[in-house]
């Protein structure tokens, strides 16, 4: 990995993870409201907040390297499941690519700073 400009800081991560899984739970119930033309939209939230739920262990915060641990083996995962979502494929494309997303955070050790609504 390379070095990260700043110190890892488990808290301002929890806190970001939290942030996004309350923000992905508000776009879900936008999505809900909105029928049948956002169900894509739906299962994007969906796999957001799947994806800051399964990361919100405490032991996997603290130090970077636990986290991009956590996060590989999620990426090796083969399947995720979830209930509620409109189509599985769909989902499961949609948790990978979140994933990938934060990998990359964490590996630079940047973003976990913004915690804007829409990003």
């Amino acid at each position: 990995m390379s070095e990260p400009s700043t110190a890892w800081d488990g808290a301002v991560v929890r806190h970001w993870l939290a942030r996004r899984c309350d923000a992905a739970r508000l776009d879900q119930a936008a999505a809900d409201r909105r029928g049948y033309e956002s169900r894509d939209e739906y299962d994007k939230a969906a796999a957001e907040e799947w994806v800051c739920r399964a990361l919100q262990f405490p032991d996997c915060i603290e130090t970077q390297a636990l986290f991009a641990q956590r996060l590989k083996d999620l990426i090796r995962q083969e399947d995720y499941s979830a209930t509620g979502v409109y189509d599985d494929v769909r989902f499961e494309r949609h948790v990978r690519s979140q994933l990938r997303k934060i990998a990359k955070m964490a590996k630079a050790n940047e973003g976990f700073d913004k915690k804007l609504h829409y990003q």
